[in-house]
């Protein structure tokens, strides 16, 4: 019995002494070692089934069987149709190419990568803009917080929400006063930064011209006055809360 070895080699490492050796390792038989004898874990005699199944196998229509024949049919001939040969598009496995050139190229290619992605990102193509904002536990800021309004408290145990359900007020492009969204949001990282509003994280949708900031209810009316006041926000905010909706305003 006769075995059959494709062997890819490239042009600069033909030694056939070491291609003989390499042919040799790829044919050997792989170790193997023989397998304990099979002990079930369950009582079985060999005339019935230790498990039975609670439903019956789905019956497959006529219909069905014959499209997944055609299907099969199909992939078998794609993967007939296509080459064996893995080398075919790689350039190192090319006779008329010597070890220097490719190298060569190679190291152009790289250094034209890098020369690309340099230059994108000093003229600041793959700069991405911040959408997300988290302020750092302090207690400092709670200090002069002030309990809730009647209204809001009134509104919270009608709905039966805890003081620690988030929150988030939503600040638009009609609040922004004369200002562009993305002003507001720089205004807001400062704040957020300088951790005056308590247990925040906010984030900018520029794709809806929203920025949302979230926080515990406790907070929410102390946080919703505070934006109004720092960022000069015109008209109302709304606060919003998770499968309820807008519960509340400013």
């Amino acid at each position: 019995m006769t075995t059959e070895v494709i062997l890819h080699y490239r042009p600069y490492e033909s030694d056939p002494t070491q291609l003989l050796k390499i042919a040799e390792k790829a044919i050997q038989d792989f170790p193997t070692r023989p397998l304990s004898r099979f002990i079930p874990w369950f009582p079985h005699d060999g005339t019935k089934l230790p498990l039975k199944p609670k439903r019956l196998p789905p019956v497959i229509s006529e219909e069905a069987a014959e499209y997944v024949k055609q299907y099969l049919t199909i992939s078998e001939h794609d993967v007939k149709s296509q080459s064996y040969d893995c080398t075919v598009a790689l350039l190192e496995f090319r006779p008329n190419l010597k070890e220097k050139h490719l190298i060569r190229s190679h190291t152009l290619n790289e250094q034209t990568t890098s020369g690309n992605l340099d230059k994108e990102s000093g003229g600041g193509k793959w700069h991405k803009k911040r959408s997300w904002s988290v302020s750092v536990p302090s207690r400092n800021c709670t200090e002069n917080i002030f309990p809730l309004s009647k209204k809001l408290q009134d509104r919270l145990k009608a709905l039966n929400l805890h003081s620690f359900y988030r929150a988030r007020w939503t600040i638009e492009n009609i609040n922004c006063n004369n200002q562009t969204l993305e002003d507001i949001w720089a205004q807001l990282n400062r704040i957020i930064r300088h951790n005056e509003l308590p247990s925040c994280n906010a984030t900018i949708q520029r794709h809806l011209g929203q920025i949302w900031v979230f926080c515990d209810i406790m907070y929410c009316e102390y946080v919703g006055n505070l934006l109004k006041g720092k960022l000069t926000l015109t008209g109302k905010i709304h606060l919003f809360v998770h499968k309820y909706g807008v519960i509340f305003s400013i």
